[in-house]
């Protein structure tokens, strides 16, 4: 459905997107992630006809982003960051002029208005003025604004951005609902927010593409872990049972109050000695309290491939100038 090759966008001498290629499919969830300043809203403007790229195409269902922005934009449904609505108009007022504006036939226009109020849940504030509803509706309409012509793909830049958890968490359950009858890329800075409903997440930094995956498949290739062994015993005891698995030779065990003694075991990306450590310990008869195998978190994955190899890659700089 959305189709990205060698994608560049420069404003004069500063390069905001340096040749970036992804594709989004038909039914896809896709978390678009990054720092501020990374990219993600010019792909984004890029993606909706609002910036002509510098280099490379992009197409959206098929069409062109710069030779066929008009049948682009009719595929499309964009919410950006800070919702741009009349506040003069009522909800339902500014729904159906949108409607229009969009196309949407007159005889369809009403029946579209409702289903798109329905599925943003904006049906309960569609006679107020829009400058007198809360922050969290004014996103719903900005929403429904997006659904009204029914388009086939949805662009959501940052819809949590400024709401409490409340709204937040029912603005995630609106995305999932969505996400059976549309294509959606979600771009959002609240990674927890990305993960609970994206399949998949695109990580750009500094005008580059970082990461493309599943969330969790990335954390777990990717990131080290923590395995936190507790048993009723001594230390020795749990050293000496865990002294032939590997990484676990030579971690000091320490006293875990009521009789217990724990472990923690730092390893490296992929491994996972958690069934050989609870083979090992049963055969020690050492009755087990903890065997937990601690992943690291999507935040902790964005941090190192974003500003952590950033750091990694600016060491070596350093020294060649020292």
């Amino acid at each position: 459905m959305i189709s990205v090759r060698d994608l560049h966008k420069s404003f004069g001498v500063s390069t905001a997107v340096a040749g970036i290629s992804f594709e989004v499919a038909r039914g896809e969830v896709v978390g678009f992630l990054g720092p501020n300043g990374a990219g993600k809203t010019t792909t984004i403007r890029v993606l909706t006809c609002f910036h002509p790229a510098s280099a490379g195409t992009a197409t959206v269902a098929g069409f062109d982003v710069t030779r066929q922005s008009l049948q682009v934009r009719q595929q499309l449904g964009y919410l950006p960051e800070n919702v741009p609505i009349y506040p003069d108009l009522r909800v339902c007022e500014y729904l159906r002029y949108r409607a229009a504006l969009k196309g949407v036939p007159w005889r369809q226009r009403k029946v579209a208005v409702e289903r798109a109020m329905a599925k943003a849940g904006v049906v309960e504030v569609q006679r107020k003025l829009c400058g007198h509803v809360s922050r969290g509706y004014r996103q719903r309409v900005g929403l429904a604004d997006a659904l009204v012509a029914n388009p086939p793909i949805l662009i959501l830049d940052e819809p949590t951005s400024g709401l409490d958890p409340n709204q937040r968490r029912k603005i995630k359950a609106l995305v999932r609902e969505l996400a059976q009858e549309h294509t959606i890329l979600f771009s959002s800075h609240i990674l927890g927010e990305v993960q609970d409903v994206s399949s998949r997440v695109i990580v750009i930094h500094r005008g580059t593409i970082r990461a493309d995956g599943p969330p969790a498949e990335l954390v777990a290739k990717n990131t080290g872990r923590v395995l936190h062994v507790a048993v009723a015993g001594t230390p020795l005891q749990l050293q000496q049972a865990l002294a032939e698995v590997p990484w676990c030779a030579g971690i000091p065990a320490t006293d875990a109050g009521g009789g217990a003694v724990a472990m923690q075991v730092v390893l490296p990306a992929g491994s996972d000695p958690t069934a050989m450590v609870g083979e090992r310990l049963l055969a020690a008869g050492l009755p087990v309290r903890e065997l937990r195998l601690q992943m690291a978190s999507l935040e902790e994955y964005f941090h190192q491939i974003t500003e952590g190899r950033d750091r990694e890659a600016a060491a070596p700089a350093a020294e060649d100038a020292a």
